[in-house]
């Protein structure tokens, strides 16, 4: 019994580990800083107090993409950060994602399929920019959507760099 749940308990501590973990050969910490002037000191509205869907402009080498958030506190905790560039690395061939200095407030859950344009927290400090379509078992925090039709030429196969804003 002892080792059963030794080895169950193994198991859950490498799927945590693998998803949105940064490259063997990324240097530890490198990246992480939003390269972004201090966000303007707005006020954004509360949970289910928003009279239109908030816009977000998705910026990837002077293209363009629109994009909302969700109406939660997560989305509410991004957006105040914006606008924000970031510093996206390539993962498995079908998501770009950035580790955050700062933690936002998590709900994660299980949406077992991911949708190209999907903009996801990992965790609570590691946003993730999908680009391809695929079946998942690991929880996220949904931030929002992004459109999909030319991102995954637009994010390419490295990493790149990619702006966060919220359209006026």
């Amino acid at each position: 019994m002892k080792r059963t749940f030794a080895a169950f308990l193994a198991m859950m501590l490498l799927l945590a580990c693998t998803a949105c973990a940064p490259a063997a050969d990324a240097p530890s910490g490198e990246g992480t800083q939003l390269s972004a002037p201090e966000p303007p000191q707005t006020t954004l509205p509360q949970e289910g107090q928003m009279e239109e869907e908030m816009r977000l402009i998705v910026t990837i080498g002077g293209q363009a993409f629109a994009g909302t958030l969700e109406d939660s506190e997560t989305a509410r905790a991004f957006a105040a950060m914006l606008p924000a560039t970031l510093s996206m690395r390539e993962l498995n061939g079908n998501e770009k994602y950035h580790y955050l200095d700062a933690a936002l407030p998590a709900q994660s859950t299980r949406p077992g399929t991911i949708s190209a344009g999907d903009l996801m927290l990992f965790g609570d400090n590691c946003v993730v920019l999908f680009y391809e379509s695929f079946p998942t078992s690991y929880s996220y925090t949904r931030l929002g959507r992004v459109e999909a039709e030319g991102l995954s030429e637009a994010l390419g196969g490295g990493a790149v760099t990619v702006t966060f804003a919220i359209e006026d």
